[in-house]
């Protein structure tokens, strides 16, 4: 009959690891998941016992073993009850709730509010970890987590319809987490069919409306940017994925106006009527927007755009109410786009 170890058993030496960080904390990340897992099983109902706990968390005796040292030195009230052969928490035990601000608290309760919003909703873990907290935290904290979120709501932020991707997305992540390369099919709008895709991720970003991966195609030597929902499948493989340790999401996007990098740099000068002045610079649209009012009651703005074809859309949209006053190039366009306009809705 198994019972408590008297001592815990010291594991053997290791090697001094020439892995890189990365692959230690892995390593870390794991052993901190299995010791959470015994936790939570000698807690439940049942009998666990060594050998019951190693079958469920697939390891063996001695590594069960060395995990409920790891507990009882956290100070874990467990103990092995001969009566019914297993080892158990003392009922009324939990974990110190983390000693968070009201602040804290409210920043939690609406990074969950937040993520709910359609498009955001990539992953249940901000709302199952604050359910946690104000279960736990009772009183004044659940009052604040409850009722935060309650009032809280985010609606209609114009995202791309990512409801079909979601496992996409977490795909992403864990590849990323797991520095693994991702294989897929991917349909652009500028490609007769589907591509297959083998890539080295880089990052996965929320940038204007959509989600997008920032990889390196295996074949080439520079990252591209891909937009999620285009992906029509993707998996992680086996093979160790390229990240650069220096990759800069900022300077990889450059002056975009949104995703896409032009090849030359455009200084562009625009100037709103009264009317517009006060709701267009409510917004701070690009990181190189400046605002200068005018006596007149207009406003002149400034941004500093590498490519052309993504601003000119925005443009556009304020017709009747902007003027392009520099580069030429982008007057034109937006003139252009004007004539096509009309020409469709005669």
């Amino acid at each position: 009959m198994p019972s408590k170890p008297s001592r815990a058993i010291k594991p053997p030496a290791l090697p001094v690891s020439t892995r890189p960080d990365a692959d230690r904390r892995l390593r870390q990340a794991d052993r901190i998941a299995r010791v959470l897992r015994v936790l939570q099983l000698i807690q439940r109902p049942g009998r666990w016992d060594t050998a019951a706990i190693a079958r469920e968390i697939e390891c063996s005796v001695r590594t069960v073993y060395r995990d409920l040292a790891v507990l009882e030195l956290a100070g874990v009230p467990w103990s092995f009850d001969r009566e019914t052969a297993s080892y158990k928490v003392r009922p009324d035990f939990q974990f110190p709730i983390l000693n968070l601000t009201d602040d804290e608290l409210l920043g939690q309760a609406t990074a969950t509010a937040t993520s709910k919003a359609s498009g955001l909703d990539v992953s249940k873990g901000a709302r199952a970890t604050t359910e946690k907290l104000a279960t736990k935290a009772g009183g004044k904290s659940e009052t604040i987590l409850r009722e935060a979120q309650q009032f809280t709501e985010v609606l209609d932020l114009k995202l791309a319809d990512h409801s079909r991707h979601l496992d996409v997305i977490r795909t992403v992540q864990w590849a990323l987490i797991q520095r693994k390369q991702l294989v897929g099919l991917y349909e652009s709008p500028y490609e007769a069919r589907p591509v297959k895709l083998a890539l080295h991720p880089y990052r996965l970003c929320l940038i204007k409306s959509a989600w997008y991966l920032i990889a390196r195609p295996t074949t080439e030597d520079t990252p591209r940017t891909y937009r999620i929902v285009r992906f029509k499948s993707l998996r992680m493989s086996d093979h160790a994925a390229a990240i650069p340790a220096d990759f800069d999401l900022r300077d990889y996007l450059g002056n975009a106006w949104g995703v896409f990098r032009g090849s030359e740099s455009h200084e562009v000068e625009l100037q709103f009527t009264k009317d517009a002045a006060d709701v267009v610079t409510e917004t701070v649209w690009h990181h190189t927007q400046k605002s200068r009012r005018n006596a007149d009651g207009t406003v002149t703005m400034t941004f500093t755009v590498d490519g052309l074809e993504e601003i000119v859309r925005w443009v556009v949209g304020w017709a009747g109410r902007v003027r392009v006053t520099e580069p030429k190039a982008l007057r034109e366009k937006v003139i252009d786009q004007h004539r096509k306009a009309i020409d469709a809705n005669r």
